[in-house]
């Protein structure tokens, strides 16, 4: 039995984080189906690859189970709660969920340490307590030498660090990542990856990490992959792709 197996045999009897039964999403008055009746499970402390072109419904996907968007037909549940009934979602995101984006969205004003404790602002971490863990952080991404740059001073994977400790002010149990290594130089990509998966393993999150290239994917212990809105295969990376 190799890894992965093992890894989803032990995620198999864990507990369900996010349950999804034909779930379906459509646009423009029913013109775009970017979800066309999704099925899955995905249990705590399982690292998800979600792959798949442009266009197949992965960050659609990843935006349902961070709440930034609703389901048009079918159900989603986070830890047997419905998402799309759920009353506070900004609160559920913001308790529960870190985000990583390509884009890396921080603000250019803000250093890196001020960034980092963003999110914080949301939560009940005292004031006093904000600088302190942004710094931690930081240094745990290997930033802590550059915590009071501003982004326009880093570089890509720099700025991709902040971001990636900004994703973890708040303790999340869950990390949802869309194409975190899509702007990034091969060598930057590869740090990141790394990183990642090594913040996952130490602090046993659920991750769900959405890409185009099965070559990251195989970073994972479980790949979804999608086609025009459908899951075409869901199971064991493809043991035959080298890693980036």
């Amino acid at each position: 039995m190799n890894e992965a197996t093992s890894d989803r045999l032990t995620a198999a009897t864990a507990v369900r984080v996010f349950e999804a039964v034909d779930l379906r999403k459509e646009y423009d008055d029913g013109q775009v189906h970017a979800l066309r009746g999704v099925d899955f499970c995905i249990s705590e402390g399982e690292f998800v690859a979600v792959v798949g072109p442009s266009g197949c419904g992965k960050t659609t996907l990843l935006q349902m189970l961070g709440a930034l968007d609703r389901p048009s037909a079918g159900s989603l549940c986070y830890r047997g709660k419905s998402l799309e009934t759920m009353r506070d979602p900004a609160a559920y995101r913001s308790r529960e969920i870190g985000f990583i984006f390509q884009a890396f969205h921080l603000l250019p004003t803000f250093t890196a340490v001020e960034n980092v404790q963003i999110p914080m602002f949301e939560s009940h971490r005292p004031r006093r307590n904000r600088k302190t863990h942004a710094r931690e952080l930081l240094q745990a991404v290997g930033l802590e030498k550059r915590m009071n740059h501003f982004p326009a001073k880093m570089s890509g994977g720099e700025r991709q660090r902040v971001a990636i400790a900004r994703s973890l002010a708040n303790d999340p149990s869950v990390l949802l990542a869309d194409e975190p290594t899509g702007n990034l130089d091969s060598e930057s990509a590869h740090y990141i990856l790394d990183l990642l998966t090594t913040l996952h393993a130490e602090r046993k999150m659920t991750f769900v990490l959405v890409t185009h290239d099965l070559s990251i994917a195989r970073r994972a212990s479980r790949v979804i992959q999608m086609k025009d809105g459908r899951i075409v295969f869901d199971g064991d990376p493809p043991s035959e792709v080298s890693t980036p």
